[in-house]
């Protein structure tokens, strides 16, 4: 079976991106690599994640420069899952992640939206089945 690895993340600057990711998410960084000509191939996730980890890419040109913070036309495009809300919401608020509203709890889990560094929105949900475990 396919499975989808990575998703690209444009971003403005490689290392402001791998400091917010890992520094203030927690996020691991997996691999960076010179490419050459400035270009690097930089991949982050979730510490123990099993699914896709990010390709931050750094923009090139005016058309790139525009997207960075608005790749899914100003929706949630991203979703980060936890199996503990509350730790993760209050880390995360600690740590200077700017969150949209305050938590609430919809049918299928325990969700907040908090911007990147660059004002892509993510959601961090707590599934409704990992609240029961």
């Amino acid at each position: 079976m396919s499975m989808i690895a990575a998703i690209s993340l444009l971003v403005r600057d490689y290392d402001e991106a791998i400091a917010f990711y890992c520094d203030t998410l927690g996020f691991s960084l997996l691999e960076d690599q010179p490419l050459g000509g400035g270009k690097r191939w930089v991949r982050v996730a979730p510490p123990g994640g099993q699914g896709a980890c990010l390709l931050l890419a750094k923009a090139e040109g005016a058309d790139q420069t525009a997207r960075i913070g608005d790749q899914t036309g100003g929706r949630v495009g991203f979703f980060l899952h936890t199996e503990n809300f509350t730790r993760d919401y209050d880390r995360m608020k600690k740590a200077g992640v700017q969150f949209c509203e305050q938590p609430r709890h919809e049918a299928y889990g325990s969700v907040a939206v908090f911007k990147d560094l660059y004002g892509n929105g993510w959601d961090l949900i707590q599934p409704i089945a990992t609240q029961a475990e």
